[in-house]
Parts: C-alpha cells; structure tokens; sequence
C-alpha cells in the first residue's frame, strides 16, 4: 500500500491565499495538483511545475 501524500496549496506563494488540499497516493496528486496549479493560478503544465510539486508534497499525517 503507498503512502498517502498530501499537496497543500496553503504552503506555496499566492495572491489568492488559496486553501486547497489535496491527499491521496503520489500518483493520484501530482496530476491533479498541477491540473489546479495551471486551471486556477496560471501557472504552466512543465516538467519543472510537476517536479516542484513532487518536492512539496509531505507525508499524511
């Protein structure tokens, strides 16, 4: 069984003071962290976004 990651747009720099979270396997929340990343604070589908992502993401407590 993975282990469940979470992406907490709360720790990134925003203007929006966005709040979202998202958790679930690694696999499951890069795609959909990037999708929000680019859909909701314009930022560009790239290898480094998806890296950065990785980078960010922490262990669910």
């Amino acid at each position: 069984m993975s282990m469940r990651k979470v992406a907490d747009c709360r720790k990134m720099p925003s203007e929006k003071n966005c709040s979202v979270v998202i958790s679930g396997t690694e696999e499951e929340v890069v795609p959909l962290a990037v999708h929000h990343a680019v859909s909701d604070h314009g930022h560009e589908d790239t290898p480094e976004l998806r890296d950065e992502v990785r980078r960010t993401l922490e262990d669910e407590v």
